[in-house]
């Protein structure tokens, strides 16, 4: 925990949640599956313990547990306390009297947590509505709900909310809805939050403002949170205790800076050690200049605009303005920037799924700016996409086998036989068994049905890949292989990358050339090693600046040095 001014009352902490010997299973087709094994730990008032591991290690589950959330396939035992009472026993009356009240749930993805046909400040106040008062046993009125929810969206720091309270949940930006969605969880002023990856699908300058908003609750109100996460730059950050779970048990348990500096099981180490970090391995700046003046351009973009057309007598929008850049043979490009910076637009426009409509814009020496379909055709082949959830670019209603026999089918005139043969040697490239081209996607883990569409992006051995945040969704250890894996292939064959995220330290980790986008711009880029070691804009410096990295005391320095740059 960092030095710095805590207000939390001083003594003795009360215990806010005490889980002993919890063990929770499901009942599948395939017979019982035991989730959560013996699991305990406690959480004292204005504490925050971070609960990590990897996927299917326990921890949601656990979460889960102690808001009663269970599906009814499950069968729990042990004991969850909370306010002196048992969760595990508690009837449906009951828990909703606990729920909101006790204990709250911040969830993972916002835009699923709100209901968009309704005005946040309805859900809030329906919310409110459900309990009665604390102090009393009247039913809050309409209007007292609606002072409660206008103070908690002034608590969480949303601007001007006596006004925002009407509006609906698209009308908020990524970051402000996980704001909202907080809001919710203060609006009865509950003593426990559990918060499940709160900021995984937040850029780093959202995923910043977010982990101060969770610190100021828990200094300035007492707060208690559990922290359910797999990012460890957000542990080192945020985190007072961490609880390491592995295979549905807790393998380890220490103070944040202990378990980082001296972690004491294994598994803890590897899992720390599968965590990039900024400035460690960055490619050479020599490499890359050599890259850059030997190899061929194969991607060139000189002034490029992209701008969607206005609906509904809107004007149009611009997604990106005069932006240069190029992408040499054999070169891993990085594009970073916070969400809505034109990413993801650049990609797209790069693989013919976007219209450049200003500018040049020239791939495979092919140029994009009013390009013909049938002309471009030929070259698609030559390209290959990772997107950035697998499990939605593949075809749920065909095996892993057919989604990644897809580009071979389209583009080359193969009999079975040779199709079946060249997935099974895809797969295995991939590091999965060539049996796997049976299975359907869901039957296969996030990492590899990542690692299933890295196969299929590389069915036709393009000369260019382009990866849009491929591995925001995976776990750290899960997120290292595939990116060693990504590594590997790229030096093999040698294909061209743009590789976009928002994580600076992966990027960091695979790129030879960084570029930097702020509102369809392209602010800065260079090497890697160099833009993201002494950054000349200061976009880029705060973008860096808002970067977790896991390190309890470094990151408390960083802090500090964000704070400063923010003018406090």
């Amino acid at each position: 925990m960092s030095e710095e001014l805590d207000v939390r009352p001083a003594g003795p902490a009360e215990i806010v949640l005490d889980i002993d010997d919890l063990e929770v299973s499901f009942a599948t087709d395939a017979g019982e599956v035991h989730a959560v094994r013996g699991v305990s730990l406690d959480v004292k008032a204005g504490e925050v313990v971070a609960v990590v591991g990897e996927s299917g290690s326990g921890k949601t589950v656990t979460a889960k547990t102690i808001l009663g959330l269970l599906p009814e396939t499950a069968t729990s035992s042990g004991a969850v306390v909370i306010k002196g009472q048992n969760v595990i026993s508690l009837s449906p009356a009951k828990l909703r009297e606990l729920r909101g009240r006790d204990v709250a749930m911040v969830f993972q993805e916002p835009s699923t947590a709100l209901n968009p046909v309704f005005t946040v400040g309805w859900q809030i106040c329906e919310g409110i509505r459900a309990h009665r008062a604390r102090t009393g046993n009247h039913r809050i009125s309409r209007k007292e709900a609606r002072e409660r929810a206008i103070e908690s969206l002034r608590k969480v720091g949303i601007p001007d909310p006596e006004k925002r309270v009407d509006y609906y949940p698209h009308q908020f930006s990524g970051g402000q809805k996980q704001r909202v969605v907080i809001a919710a969880a203060l609006a009865l002023d509950p003593e426990l939050i559990v918060a499940d990856e709160p900021t995984t699908a937040l850029d780093v300058t959202v995923q910043a403002e977010i982990l101060e908003l969770l610190r100021d609750l828990r200094d300035l109100y007492g707060t208690s949170i559990v922290l359910i996460t797999h990012n460890m730059g957000v542990v080192a950050d945020l985190a007072d205790r961490v609880v390491v779970m592995y295979q549905g048990e807790v393998v380890e348990e220490a103070p944040v800076r202990r378990l980082f500096a001296e972690p004491r099981e294994d598994y803890t180490r590897r899992l720390l050690a599968a965590v990039p970090h900024l400035g460690r391995e960055s490619a050479s700046e020599g490499a890359t200049q050599r890259l850059r003046q030997g190899g061929e351009v194969l991607v060139a973009a000189e002034g490029l605009e992209i701008v969607y057309p206005g609906r509904l007598g809107s004007p149009p929008f611009r997604a990106v303005e005069g932006v240069s850049f190029t992408v040499s043979a054999g070169e891993v490009f990085g594009l970073v920037g916070e969400s809505g910076s034109g990413k993801t637009t650049i990609g797209r426009a790069i693989a013919g799924l976007n219209r450049a409509t200003g500018g040049s814009l020239k791939v495979l020496g092919h140029e994009m700016v009013g390009f013909r379909e049938r002309a471009f055709r030929p070259l698609r082949k030559e390209i290959g996409f990772v997107f950035q959830d697998p499990a939605a670019s593949f075809n749920p209603q065909l095996t892993v086998g057919e989604c990644v026999a897809e580009p071979l089918i389209v583009h080359l005139d193969l009999q079975t036989a040779q199709v079946r043969r060249r997935v099974g040697e895809l797969l295995e490239s991939v590091q999965l068994p060539a049996s796997y081209a049976s299975r359907y996607p869901h039957e296969l883990s996030g990492g590899q049905r990542q690692r299933a569409s890295l196969a299929r992006a590389l069915a036709l051995e393009p000369r260019l890949l382009i990866a849009d945040e491929p591995t925001s969704a995976l776990d750290v250890s899960v997120q290292a292989k595939v990116l060693e894996l990504f590594r590997e292939i790229q030096a093999e064959l040698g294909f061209a990358a743009l590789f976009i995220s928002h994580d600076l330290a992966v990027v960091d980790q695979l790129s030879h050339w960084v570029g930097v986008l702020y509102k369809g711009r392209l602010v800065e880029q260079g090497v890697s090693s160099r833009v993201m070691g002494d950054p000349q804009d200061e976009y880029t410096k705060r973008l860096i600046a808002s970067l977790p990295v896991p390190d309890p005391v470094e990151q408390a320095e960083r802090r500090k040095a964000h704070r400063a740059l923010l003018g406090g």
